[in-house]
């Protein structure tokens, strides 16, 4: 079986709920997206065999598979095909585990993995809670009912309970939130994110047009106090807006390929996927998959969690890498060396790729070799991709 490589990486710099990105239709912001990747990798446009795009609200403006739009948007040829992933946060994550799959097989050799999420224009929830508003029903199935009666799926209240499972105080969260805005604001200081990031035209509401390419959500002045100030969001409990992740509108892409593909492009790859994988745990905490998904992951790579130098788990909620490092014994050092999403954001179905391209990127800034990823998903699942730089 042939390897996958990724070769091109790019993403958009995060955009606040109402901020500079919310003039951009989604398909548009995806498809200036993948341009720029295509144009970053060199590959001819025709040689490109599908686009895999991770969306965690398909419906709206981000309907009707936003993933074939999108290569229409961004101006590949026609035939070029698309399609569209829903595993909620990790849509763009499995996205990438998909193109892997499939060069990996030699059914394609030149694969996008790519993700998009504008949480300003498509609310959270909007694609399943529209229409239940209008008498379409609701995805709570009678049988879904039978196995938990009157239980509630809920991130809030999941990283609620996995606070107290694992025993942090709300000032710990807080900590580690400032902590987030810290890494981040110095990242951005440092030019670590300029190679990521795919500069967009943004006309202002005053009608001066500028240039979006930082991330908007960091505070490089937050204090602790500051964190502390913000309201719980629900009494007795320890999770705030502060240290949970940003409303975010965003998008991020991956070109993928095998060997034959690479002979084609005539390029270095930037990393190998080591090894990729997913599972499903309790729906109720919802949040703690992460850690029994690394734990499966590296027992199928053969590899402890200290022989990876690097780790982006995503900040959906501050407990969720908290907890994953108490679990797993992780270094803190190595951590989400750049911030993570509760400084840069989360657009959802694009934050898998927009990740992976921060982490392979920080992998050959810092000269370091094997990098993990991960992130809680709705449902109570978690995906897990281990890479190597080359």
């Amino acid at each position: 079986m042939s390897e996958a490589f990724i070769t091109a990486v790019a993403r958009s710099a995060g955009g606040k709920r109402g901020g500079r990105l919310a003039g951009w239709h989604p398909t548009d912001l995806a498809g200036a997206v993948l341009r720029s990747l295509v144009e970053r990798s060199g590959v001819d446009p025709a040689a490109i065999e599908d686009v895999i795009m991770g969306c965690a609200c398909p419906g709206g403006e981000q309907g009707a598979n936003i993933g074939r739009y999108a290569a229409l948007s961004a101006g590949l040829p026609e035939s070029v095909p698309g399609t569209t992933v829903d595993r909620q946060c990790g849509s763009s994550q499995q996205a990438l585990h998909f193109a892997a799959a499939t060069v990996m097989t030699g059914q394609m050799d030149v694969v996008i993995a790519a993700g998009v999420e504008s949480m300003t224009r498509v609310p959270m929830g909007l694609p399943w809670t529209l229409p239940a508003q209008h008498g379409y029903g609701t995805y709570r199935s009678p049988g879904l009912e039978a196995r938990y009666p009157d239980t509630p799926f809920s991130q809030f209240k999941g990283a609620e309970m996995l606070a107290a499972k694992y025993g942090f105080t709300r000032e710990e969260l807080d900590r580690y939130a400032l902590e987030s805005h810290q890494r981040a604001a110095a990242a951005t200081r440092e030019g670590h994110f300029k190679g990521e990031i795919v500069p967009l035209t943004v006309t202002l509401p005053d009608g001066t047009i500028v240039i979006h390419d930082t991330d908007e959500g960091i505070r490089a002045e937050a204090t602790l106090e500051g964190i502390g100030s913000v309201k719980l969001l629900q009494e007795g409990g320890c999770i705030s807006a502060a240290n949970a992740s940003q409303i975010c509108d965003g998008a991020a892409a991956l070109l993928v390929v095998n060997e034959a593909g690479l002979k084609r492009l005539g390029t270095r790859p930037l990393a190998r996927i080591h090894q990729m994988t997913v599972l499903g745990h309790d729906p109720v905490i919802m949040l703690e998959a992460p850690i029994p998904a690394t734990e499966k992951a590296l027992k199928k790579a053969g590899m402890r969690l200290d022989e990876i130098d690097l780790y982006e788990v995503n900040e959906a909620f501050a407990p969720v890498p908290l907890a994953w490092a108490k679990a797993l014994d992780a270094d803190p050092s190595r951590l989400n060396v750049h911030g993570g999403a509760i400084a840069l954001g989360h657009p959802l179905g694009g934050s898998g790729a927009k990740l992976m391209t921060t982490l392979v990127s920080a992998l050959h800034t810092h000269g370091k070799r094997y990098g993990l990823q991960t992130m809680c998903e709705a449902g109570g699942m978690a995906n897990v991709t281990i890479v190597e730089r080359l």
